[in-house]
């Protein structure tokens, strides 16, 4: 099914970057964190799709997404797989939330090239849907997917870049050396960012950042040396 962007008036919701599936259930006190996605739609009976292509559609982190949706009292969920067909499309293009599941961020975005589901999901995100990204899917919202240990700028790959930076997900341990070497590999003018494990960001339509649960490093580019700044979570 070909489709086509077409952007209407609507208000553009925030965009969520987890490092992996633990803000899912994390909770601020006794509030589900995900309790801030639901507050954002306006419908009794929200849709939520789930697009497993970076993880090969496996089952059991799409259970997990089911889960997660019902802990905030959404139910009419569905995954759209790798070879969507016309009704995961047009689940897709009434869902009110769409994850972009964690795996392998370079093959989920080939899939989505290759069925249409890139401009689906950019084409929703414009019109008002909560998009979610877990690990590879933050990464993909970010500017640059990149295979395992990447070591020329022709092997990057663009992604939807919508957000300004590169984006890097639970790499601490290794003091986020996959985006040390991207960045200076770029030099695009851009920061990267890195989001540690059990970490989010929430990216605002007025371009703030806002850390959840854990700090996240900010590295820049300056004469080449890089500077790296911390951004607590409040």
């Amino acid at each position: 099914m070909k489709y086509k962007v077409k952007i209407v008036d609507s208000i553009v919701k925030p965009l969520f970057l987890l490092a992996d599936s633990q803000l899912l259930f994390w909770r601020r006190g006794d509030t589900p964190f995900l309790n801030s996605v639901r507050e954002m739609i306006d419908v009794s009976s929200p849709k939520a799709a789930y697009i497993g292509a970076s993880n090969a559609d496996d089952p059991e982190y799409y259970s997990i997404f089911e889960a997660a949706m019902g802990m905030i009292g959404i139910h009419r969920c569905r995954m759209a797989p790798s070879s969507p067909t016309d009704e995961d499309f047009s689940f897709l293009n009434d869902a009110d939330i769409i994850l972009l599941a964690g795996g392998d961020a370079v093959r989920g975005w080939r899939v989505f090239e290759e069925t249409g589901l890139r401009e689906l999901i950019i084409d929703r995100y414009w019109n008002g849907a909560v998009l979610i990204g877990v690990s590879a899917g933050a990464m993909q919202i970010g500017l640059y997917a990149w295979p395992e240990g990447a070591q020329s700028e022709d092997l990057l790959i663009r992604t939807f870049g919508l957000v300004p930076f590169i984006v890097g997900v639970h790499d601490e341990k290794n003091e986020w050396r996959d985006i040390r070497r991207i960045l200076k590999m770029t030099k695009p003018g851009f920061p990267a960012i890195g989001i540690p494990s059990g970490g989010g960001l929430i990216y605002h339509p007025d371009r703030s950042i806002e850390p959840a649960n854990k700090a996240l490093y900010e590295f820049v580019l300056e004469d080449e040396h890089i500077k790296v700044n911390i951004l607590e979570a409040s």
